[in-house]
């Protein structure tokens, strides 16, 4: 199962794609089957909150057409019932349109895998918002014990990836909120995150949407609500030095000059990071020496 997660849902549905088989129920014996609507409850661990009605009603109008052509994945539980795993938008729009069964995949799963492919679904088609792939990494982490590493790999992301997305979680709540209703762009987000003092932040994401700023635009913002690290004339070769820094540990790097000599700082944003750049500086092997 857990090398199935990272190859996604094709790993558990093999064809997936192909639309619903017209065998007999009993010849699958936990494949693919047709099931009452009114039987599947909707899955607890969703990390999607947001189902637009728009992409939802174009969708029911195509399954009026030619049916659900992707089969779900739910897991029995009890009763005869069923749990639904991934496919909610699928099942919203089936209800939608009328169908009273959809095709679906019955499988055992437990509760952490049950949203690690709901969140795999989700990332696969690009469904979620920054905040919701965010939330759903931390759930990840804070409900069932894993580190940004293991994360990463179920998800089939990088490190690195997983940790900027938590640090979307540290913004300002007025911020997230102007996330979740899209007038801040996830570019924008990472642009205040780079931006240390929550008051700034929100001053900075209030002149954003004030001037109706890019990104491009929003980063020129926030590089002048940082604290000063070198005089005014750059040193080129030292902002190169900064990004061969920070590409190399997957984390934010600052060269302080001061006199002949300076300070190197290296941000880290939890205990895994800290363990993480530990192990690659001191050269040990392990887990997070490929990082």
């Amino acid at each position: 199962m857990r090398k199935a997660l990272g190859r996604g849902l094709d790993a558990l549905i093999p064809g997936a794609g192909g639309g619903p088989s017209r065998q007999p129920l009993e010849a699958w014996e936990g494949g693919e089957r047709r099931i009452p609507i009114d039987l599947i409850k909707p899955n607890p661990r969703q990390p999607r909150r947001e189902f637009g009605e728009a992409a939802l009603t174009e969708l029911a109008t195509s399954i009026r057409a030619k049916g659900v052509i992707q089969p779900l994945l739910v897991r029995p539980r009890g009763d005869s019932g069923y749990e639904l795993v991934a496919g909610e938008r699928r099942l919203r729009a089936a209800e939608q349109a009328g169908l009273h069964e959809v095709p679906a995949v019955v499988r055992e799963v437990s509760d952490s895998e049950s949203l690690e492919l709901a969140l795999v679904e989700n990332l696969q088609r690009d469904d979620l918002s920054p905040l919701e792939e965010a939330t759903a990494y931390r759930r990840l982490m804070d409900e069932f014990g894993h580190t940004q590493e293991e994360v990463a790999e179920r998800v089939g992301k990088s490190r690195p990836t997983i940790a900027n997305a938590l640090r979307l979680l540290r913004l300002p709540e007025p911020i997230k909120d102007e996330l979740r209703r899209g007038r801040l762009t996830a570019g924008h987000a990472r642009v205040l995150v780079s931006i240390d003092d929550a008051e700034a932040q929100l001053r900075a994401a209030r002149q954003i949407l004030a001037r109706d700023m890019s990104v491009r635009e929003a980063e020129r913002l926030a590089a002048t609500r940082r604290p000063a690290a070198r005089p005014v004339g750059r040193d080129l070769h030292r902002d190169a030095l900064e990004r061969e820094l920070a590409a190399a540990l997957g984390t934010r790097v600052r060269i302080r000059p001061r006199g002949r000599g300076g300070r190197i700082e290296i941000e880290y944003y939890s205990n895994e990071e800290l363990q993480a750049l530990s192990d690659r500086l001191c050269g040990r092997q392990g887990r997070t020496s490929d990082l």
